[in-house]
């Protein structure tokens, strides 16, 4: 073999290797290190990290008529159709202002992918998420806002374009702004367009989702190039919502799977290791 084939079939052969492995992970273990987040309206005031019984936690809002976000400072490219797993926890406490029927504090929490920029969001009945086109946000609400809401004071929901009319959503119990620590998993699978959303206030993925929704987020988010994080907002009821931990995987790779292997960890095991060894990189902060 001349040199110059060997060359073409050596490379050929890293393309093919290195193409599946694209994978980013971010994992915040706790944010005593805000490294790679851009923090906007009250998430950038309120003086960042907050040091709770939690540790060092983000912190988007904690007074009346308020909108915070965080989002990665950097578009991540969502592999296979934009594809992606992330679990995060929060915690929601010190309720205050006016009072709906499930009692005081609003608004809650959205977890968003969205491509238009890395500072965006609103305040109040929007949680922060309404108005941001391009984007999916996973609503974490406990303020009934009526019709829109389906009259629930405590659900969550599935919203897309920034509209917080959600497209599907349930309600939750016990509420969410009760001060405990809940813990979400997200998922999305380009391959089969099936987003999941699982809640649960004990570490432990559950085996059931709590909402799923079919949807060709590649139509909706119209790049694979993402900006991911949170938003918040408050209006005449508030609270300290409060992002604990959080890890997102730029490709469908459910995190925690109670069986203790998901098909990326079998895929693994089975080949020796090899796509470890061609992994291209890991984001790792706090």
């Amino acid at each position: 073999m001349n040199l110059l084939l060997r060359g073409s079939v050596i490379g050929a052969l890293l393309a093919a290797l290195s193409l599946p492995t694209r994978a980013v992970t971010i994992t915040y273990s706790d944010f005593s290190d805000l490294t790679g987040l851009q923090l906007n309206g009250s998430a950038a005031t309120i003086g960042n990290p907050v040091t709770t019984g939690d540790g060092e936690v983000l912190r988007l809002t904690n007074a009346l008529w308020q909108s915070g976000s965080a989002f990665s400072q950097t578009p991540i490219t969502l592999q296979s159709n934009n594809s992606f797993s992330t679990a995060f926890s929060f915690r929601i406490t010190n309720p205050g202002g006016i009072y709906d029927v499930d009692g005081q504090g609003a608004d809650g929490i959205v977890f968003v992918v969205q491509t238009v920029a890395n500072n965006v969001g609103g305040a109040g009945v929007g949680i922060g998420y309404q108005g941001i086109p391009r984007s999916v946000g996973i609503e974490f609400d406990t303020w009934n806002n009526g019709a829109h809401d389906d009259y629930s004071g405590n659900h969550v929901g599935i919203n897309l374009n920034g509209n917080i009319n959600s497209v599907v959503q349930t309600s939750i119990t016990p509420r969410m702004n009760n001060g405990a620590r809940w813990y979400s998993w997200i998922d999305y699978d380009g391959g089969t367009d099936l987003l999941e959303v699982r809640l649960a206030e004990v570490d432990l993925r559950p085996i059931t989702a709590t909402l799923s929704y079919t949807v060709d987020l590649m139509n909706v988010l119209q790049s694979p190039d993402a900006y991911v994080g949170f938003t918040s907002g408050t209006g005449a009821a508030s609270g300290y919502h409060d992002i604990i931990d959080w890890e997102f995987r730029d490709t469908y790779n459910p995190i925690n799977v109670p069986d203790g292997g998901s098909t990326l960890g079998l895929l693994l095991l089975g080949t020796g290791g090899t796509l470890i060894a061609a992994r291209r990189r890991r984001q790792t902060h706090g």
